[in-house]
């Protein structure tokens, strides 16, 4: 009789296609973009700077927001577990405290490259950093709130590339339009990141995170995301014109007409749109964005 095959032994280092999609690169698309618009803003000429545009934009996405990606996942890996059990850590293709090991080996990756950058880009990176490890992992554990998660992800994934980018490619502060522009831009990433938590409500309520779809409800959180997202954009468009900024103000009050509408659809079925509008409101969000780092940079930064 033929003795049976012995089952292969489980894996005891990740494979790169496992760690890649532990770091989610879906999501590094938010902070290399504001990082880029930074860049813009700040109306210094890149010339032969770009190595520093490059590095720069690596830290942003799969450095920092990499990091953030397999902290979140190792702390959440109880509630992956009920809501999205395929996902590396819950599944098992990450194997034992590999999840944590990476974001730690990516924690001090992204902190060698920032020094590099200079004090600035470091200075940010650290807070952006303590922001990431905080919002996951006890005592802080942000996430269990509503309104301090999705603010400091907002901050980490808007606000601060932006200002991080102008500052180091002027050499100093960046002046308080930028920083008008990336803070307002920070507070609408809070709508967004609150409608990125429709995908977990069941495992929110079960596991106690007080996500503000789990405590307000669908529908009523969904309502808020829209609030949250629109009126910073009204801010921008107030902005630029009290600066003379006709045509910047139009093209952003005309993105934010398209977000009004996406909205529209999306409070009729929020659950099921939650994704779809991600897809098409977010956008015209992130073009809006562009479309001020441009005025910022008529301005001379």
């Amino acid at each position: 009789m033929a003795e049976p095959i012995a089952a292969p032994a489980p894996a005891t280092v990740p494979s790169i296609s496992t760690t890649i999609e532990l770091l989610k690169p879906i999501t590094w698309f938010a902070p290399m973009w504001a990082f880029g618009c930074g860049v813009v803003s700040s109306g210094v000429a890149i010339g032969d700077r770009w190595s520093y545009v490059v590095a720069g934009i690596l830290l942003a996405g799969p450095l920092v927001c990499g990091t953030s990606q397999a902290v979140n996942d190792w702390y959440d890996r109880g509630v992956d577990a009920i809501n999205e059990p395929h996902r590396v850590i819950p599944s098992g293709r990450m194997p034992g405290r590999w999840g944590l090991w990476i974001a730690v080996i990516n924690t001090l990756l992204s902190l060698f490259v920032a020094w590099w950058l200079g004090p600035w880009v470091f200075g940010a990176a650290v807070l952006g950093l303590v922001l990431a490890w905080a919002y996951s992992a006890p005592p802080f554990r942000l996430k269990r709130s509503g309104w301090l998660g999705p603010a400091a992800v907002g901050l980490c994934y808007e606000g601060l590339p932006w200002f991080t980018a102008a500052a180091a490619a002027i050499g100093g502060f960046p002046g308080m339009p930028i920083l008008w522009l990336a803070l307002l831009y920070s507070i609408g990433a809070h709508g967004i990141m609150t409608l990125n938590d429709f995908k977990s409500v069941e495992g929110d309520r079960r596991t106690g995170l007080r996500s503000l779809p789990a405590t307000l409800g669908i529908d009523a959180a969904a309502r808020l995301a829209c609030f949250v997202m629109a009126i910073p954009q009204l801010g921008v468009v107030a902005l630029l014109l009290a600066w003379g900024f006709t045509v910047h103000a139009a093209i952003v009050a005309a993105l934010l007409a398209g977000q009004a509408g996406c909205m529209i659809r999306l409070l009729s079925d929020p659950l099921r749109r939650a994704a779809w509008f991600n897809a098409t409101g977010t956008t015209m969000f992130v073009f809006g964005m562009l479309a001020s780092a441009f005025a910022a940079r008529a301005m001379g930064g």
